[in-house]
């Protein structure tokens, strides 16, 4: 069995659900220390063709607590529907804006403000909708792992899951030994998203957009091809 282990992003870019789309089982990796500025809660859209960024603000709180003890701010609400406008203004003509739009209000209406699972959710959501069959564990329900850092906690993982082949984003390519994994009768390997281009209202491209971007550009049949487009290394 392959597992790939990863942090509940907000609105992943494609590359993230590549590897949710080539593994039997997927981790979501919520009890690990929630980094402020990293890509738990933003990520980045076409607006006025240039990159934009957008985040949800979370609670202020203990730089120590895990994501799975981390909550979205009282500014949800507000936050919520000034996204849902500038989706529309940036992304009203797009050839399936309508049924990305209406998944991503979907995601919003989510009750539920724990960020762990307000995005685990809305990562679930989107795999339904492209078609992605993985089965998806929490990290915080396997046993005990406390302790445990980095490479030797996601070997733990692997082994308490009977993986035999754990593969990682490429850029834990410098922190990861394929020896070490190897020991503990795991093989290793990283995978790279390839060059994907789609038209984006016939304008320069931008690439490693939110999955938004790629949604409201790609019908289905088109998102299930941008899904293999991968290499391992």
């Amino acid at each position: 069995m392959k597992i790939g282990i990863m942090q509940p992003y907000l609105f992943p870019y494609l590359g993230y659900f590549q590897l949710i789309n080539f593994v039997d089982l997927f981790v979501i990796y919520d009890d690990v220390q929630y980094i402020k500025g990293g890509w738990i809660n933003r990520n980045k859209i076409k607006v006025n063709d240039r990159e934009s960024y957008f985040s949800i603000s979370v609670k202020n709180d203990s730089t120590y607590k895990n994501i799975n003890e981390r909550y979205y701010s009282d500014k949800f609400l507000y936050q919520k529907e000034k996204f849902l406008k500038t989706l529309q203004f940036a992304y009203k003509k797009a050839p399936y804006f309508d049924e990305t739009y209406n998944l991503v209000k979907c995601i919003f209406d989510y009750p539920n403000l724990k960020v762990s699972e307000f995005n685990s959710n809305s990562i679930k959501l989107i795999c339904d909708y492209t078609n992605i069959k993985t089965n998806f564990i929490i990290s915080s329900n396997i046993d005990n792992h406390s302790g445990l850092k980095a490479q030797e906690r996601l070997i733990y993982i692997n082994k308490c899951l009977n993986s035999s082949w754990y593969i990682n984003a490429v850029g834990g390519i410098k922190l990861y030994s394929r020896i070490e994994f190897e020991k503990n009768d795991v093989q290793l390997n990283f995978i790279k998203m390839k060059e994907v281009k789609y038209n984006q209202f016939g304008k320069e491209f931008i690439n490693n957009l939110s999955i938004i971007d790629v949604l409201m550009f790609n019908s289905k049949d088109e998102i299930k091809e941008l899904l293999n487009e991968f290499e391992l290394t």
